[in-house]
């Protein structure tokens, strides 16, 4: 199983992104650090306007997301589902996804408690009607 964060087709040169009704193209970008890219955007000249951009949440549209193969799932898509147990209880709803070596949901429980489960297919199953079925180790979601 495999959560898709971003596709690198998303930062070639000529594609856009959107910030809002705001559109930034692609002028250029190379890999940083590990998992990081530098972009450069058309119409950002200097450092100062690239520093106003930080921490600007940017999108692609819809279409223009890749086919999913088999056991691949956008972040979005899993944001949202209801978590249930292996019987069909209730366990809480996904609220957010970790990236990281080990991928996680972060399950937002009944009572308020948030539990990170690896996204692992012996611990998570596919999502189905807005559902996912959770069967986790003893003691994972005792409140």
């Amino acid at each position: 199983m495999t959560i898709l964060p971003r596709d690198e087709r998303w930062f070639a040169p000529g594609a856009t992104l959107w910030s809002g009704s705001t559109a930034f193209v692609v002028a250029e970008s190379q890999p940083y650090r590990q998992q990081g890219l530098t972009v450069r955007f058309e119409g950002i000249a200097d450092r100062v306007a690239a520093e106003a951009l930080r921490g600007t949440e940017l999108e692609v549209e819809a279409a223009d997301r890749p086919e999913l193969g088999e056991g691949e799932f956008w972040p979005e898509d899993l944001i949202g589902l209801e978590a249930e147990g292996p019987s069909g209880e209730p366990l809480g709803a996904v609220v957010a996804v970790v990236f990281g070596p080990q991928d996680r949901l972060v399950v937002e429980t009944p009572g308020g408690r948030r539990v990170e489960v690896p996204f692992v297919s012996a611990l998570v199953g596919d999502p189905v009607d807005g559902r996912i079925r959770i069967d986790p180790p003893g003691g994972m979601f005792d409140e």
